[in-house]
């Protein structure tokens, strides 16, 4: 009879997954395989049985110590690499199922946590904060502020959570999100699914405390010429991002509703007038629409009491599905209103190639991922030049797994299939 491979269970070590960033959760387990028929019995009563046992015990004990002390990069580089094995588990799932469980993970600290110092070229300071590293993870991830810490930790330089809605609503029905697997994009109708801001303000409450604690012991223990990057809480820079909600009549009034309740907890405030799924929204981006909106959230920030941090950036996440006027026309808004900066883009309502080729894209709703990489940096370098580089612009969507760092002070970074990273691009 041939040889059957037997298996024998050696460890089981708990990890956390997902690429570059790094989210989901698991237990990776170890096999030690034999091609005989059972593997060699070793009595324990036996003396080469003890010694055995104790020798791969002290062998686990002394690499364990070894790699949490002498090489912690390297274990950290290791664990991150690791994570990689569930995703194929992932893919199984339904997508909103996925997205849960990987927020999920991420809340409970059930992911790994980069040790490894950012390289200083990736530092920047926008807005009076410095940003360890460039790269954000963009609204729509974590919409309603549970897993800040954990994304964080990450290595993320800046984590947007929302977009939150004044009144909890449940979205569009579902199944809402839609994967375009050979594409690398998802089309998403989510409708803005929210707690509401009631639910989302005491939870940054609670998270900017214990970041604020954690900031104050880390502080004490570091020497004083150490660069601190971070923003009101700690390391970390922390954006809200506002939305409306489906049947409200008054926009201006919802989002001023949000800048009141969620402004003290953030490090930038977005207002959301492009999202697809929420009907009448992406009228807000017309050259009066929008500036009467701005104008109302701006006073209702000004007219709180700041402390020598003055108050919060305040940006404008648009569309990619624009006209060249009507960039012109939110150029001209936010110049004029002198708004601390512009998230380009949003999804599209649009079907890029190869996306369109792919029956789930006839599905409704906005279109993330690589296809629309193209378009996004179109809109980005034109509205670079519309703004005469005066104002902080942040590129989000079509991110791939390459980085260029340009003379021009631009710093592009792009990871695999996901449609919630983001750069910032510096004029």
């Amino acid at each position: 009879m041939a040889a059957r491979r037997v298996c024998s269970k050696l460890v089981s070590v708990e990890y956390s997954s997902s690429q570059k960033l790094r989210r989901g959760g698991g237990s990776l387990v170890v096999w030690r395989c034999y091609n005989n028929q059972a593997p060699p019995p070793v009595p324990h009563s036996s003396r080469k049985g003890r010694l055995l046992t104790g020798a791969t015990l002290s062998l686990l004990i002394s690499g364990g110590a070894y790699v949490s002390t002498a090489d912690e990069s390297t274990f950290c580089g290791w664990l991150f690499s690791a994570t990689k094995l569930v995703n194929p588990f992932f893919a199984l799932l339904d997508a909103e199922v996925a997205h849960k469980l990987a927020v999920s993970a991420a809340a409970r600290g059930w992911v790994p946590r980069e040790k490894r110092p950012d390289p200083t070229i990736l530092g920047l300071e926008v807005w009076g904060r410095k940003f360890s590293n460039p790269v954000g993870l963009a609204a729509g991830f974590d919409k309603n502020a549970e897993a800040v810490e954990g994304l964080l930790a990450l290595g993320f330089g800046f984590v947007e959570v929302g977009s939150v809605t004044p009144v909890a609503q449940e979205g569009n029905p579902k199944p809402r999100i839609f994967r375009l697997r050979q594409e690398g994009a998802i089309i998403n109708r989510c409708g803005f699914n929210s707690e509401g801001i009631v639910v989302v303000a005491k939870r940054l409450g609670a998270q900017h405390g214990k970041r604020k604690l954690a900031e104050t012991s880390s502080t004490s223990s570091s020497p004083s010429d150490e660069v601190k990057h971070g923003g009101k809480a700690g390391p970390g820079i922390l954006g809200v991002n506002l939305g409306k909600n489906k049947s409200s009549e008054d926009a201006a009034a919802d989002y001023v509703q949000g800048v009141h309740t969620l402004s003290q907890y953030a490090d930038y405030l977005v207002i959301n007038v492009s999202s697809p799924n929420t009907p009448g929204l992406r009228m807000l981006q017309g050259r009066k629409q929008l500036k009467d909106l701005i104008k109302k959230v701006q006073a209702a920030r000004d007219e709180m009491q700041w402390g020598e941090e003055g108050p919060p950036p305040l940006l404008v996440k648009i569309a990619p599905d624009l006209s060249k006027e009507d960039l012109e026309d939110i150029a001209a808004v936010a110049l004029a209103l002198r708004l601390d900066g512009l998230i380009i883009s949003n999804t599209t309502i649009s079907r890029p190639e190869p996306a369109d080729r792919n029956p789930v894209s006839k599905e409704a709703g906005g279109l993330s991922g690589k296809p629309l990489f193209d378009l996004s940096t179109n809109i980005l370098k034109e509205m670079y030049m519309l703004t005469k580089g005066r104002i902080p612009l942040i590129g989000c969507g079509g991110v791939t797994v390459k980085m260029h760092t340009r003379k021009s002070e631009q710093v592009q970074l792009w990871f695999n299939y996901t449609p919630h990273l983001h750069m910032v691009v510096l004029p």
